[in-house]
């Protein structure tokens, strides 16, 4: 991701450049057109000031990068997507000998910006509790019949020290109880860094129901290693009370262990497993322990946080996983869907970052997350209640 980052800066300045055309074509106002780069300029230097700053270790406050990660996508991410109709544009300027820019054209290109401003004012302000279902219906021919039209919720990336608003959370929440599941199931990453994070939102969560349980596992987030700790005691400890406060809510939290389900004499496994990311130092995810006794004809459903783990042990784990549900990837709370059309930078970091995957008769199913970190919203990746039934096909 930090090698990213000056290939980010160098796109930010392009578009730019590039856009600052279509403002010249429609303004002589040197107002105008200094006040265009100024901001510019002070929120990219700003930017490149506190991420030196962090990368000296010292600390510089969550809100202001935020509100400078905001900023920045308000600026960007309009003059990005205005950029086409410029280029095309230009094409045609080029057999034409590059006569001026149209006016016309470059009226379009500011409207349209103008749109996705509104867009990613939205996602901004609105957009962190802008909560949408996600269906997905899954088949398969050995599943228990006393399961068939079984219900999964699922949620994931609650990242609770972003929360401000109790009635927009409240709001997810509700959301979550009005699909009646039969089981919820929580992926991880509760917290940003510390279990009391949690401490005002205890009562909320604790009035999710499902008539046969509710379980969770740990993510990435949860272990608290993206802050500094007075002592390698304290940060255990924090753990220790992350692990109460799923108890608190009333979650199972399973760590590199298996539950059976039953219902009419027949059962399913439930596999969780800690977190497990592929590259990382920090791998506590062990799925053979978490199998161990498990039958090899049994129908089992994994909760693993990050979804590299899905291709990284999953696949080739010696018993066959049928469904997988992570989260992690937030869908990087920046993206497009509409129409068919899905995309994210995240796609380049993760190749399994949103929604259903199959590969060999496995399922991978990765929700876009119910809360928010880094960022203070979501543009176009809106959180996420996921519904998952299971569904028995007959045997071939």
């Amino acid at each position: 991701m930090i090698m990213m980052i000056p290939l980010i800066f160098l796109l930010w300045l392009f578009t730019d450049l590039y856009f600052y055309q279509a403002v010249q074509t429609l303004t002589n106002s040197g107002i105008l057109r200094t006040s265009y780069w100024s901001l510019d300029l002070l929120l990219m230097f700003g930017l490149i000031a506190v991420i030196s700053i962090r990368r000296r270790g010292s600390p510089t406050p969550n809100s202001l990068i935020a509100w400078l990660m905001g900023l920045m996508l308000l600026t960007f991410v309009p003059r990005l997507f205005a950029l086409p109709v410029l280029l095309a544009e230009d094409a045609i300027r080029l057999f034409r000998g590059f006569p001026p820019r149209s006016v016309a054209v470059s009226w379009i290109t500011l409207t349209l910006a103008a749109i996705l401003l509104l867009i990613v004012l939205f996602g901004i302000t609105r957009g962190r509790h802008f909560y949408r279902v996600r269906r997905e219906t899954v088949s398969f021919p050995d599943l228990p019949e006393a399961f068939d039209g079984f219900t999964i919720t699922q949620i994931t990336d609650v990242h609770a020290g972003s929360f401000t608003d109790a009635s927009g959370v409240q709001k997810g929440l509700d959301l979550v109880n009005a699909q009646h599941s039969d089981v919820i199931l929580f992926t991880g990453d509760l917290v940003n860094n510390q279990a009391a994070e949690m401490d005002r939102w205890i009562s909320a969560f604790s009035q999710l129901k499902a008539p046969m349980g509710k379980f969770s596992v740990l993510g990435n987030h949860d272990y608290g290693y993206y802050i500094q700790w007075e002592s390698a005691e304290a940060q255990q400890q924090n753990l220790t009370r992350l692990k109460e406060v799923h108890s608190d809510i009333g979650f199972r939290l399973l760590l590199n262990e298996a539950v059976t389900l039953k219902k009419n004499d027949q059962s399913i496994t439930l596999l969780g497993v800690e977190n497990w990311s592929k590259g990382s130092s920090h791998n506590f995810g062990d799925l053979k322990a978490a199998s161990t006794g498990v039958s090899d004809e049994s129908f089992k459903i994994l909760m693993s946080h990050d979804p590299s783990h899905w291709e990284g042990a999953t696949l080739g784990h010696d018993q066959h996983i049928h469904l997988t549900l992570s989260g992690h990837t937030h869908g990087m709370q920046f993206g497009i869907e509409l129409f068919g059309l899905k995309w994210s930078p995240i796609q380049y970091i993760y190749k399994q970052w949103a929604g259903l995957y199959q590969k060999a008769g496995r399922f991978l199913y990765v929700n876009r997350g119910f809360g928010f970190v880094g960022l203070k919203g979501r543009i176009g990746m809106w959180p996420e209640v996921a519904v998952i039934t299971l569904k028995r096909t007959a045997l071939s």
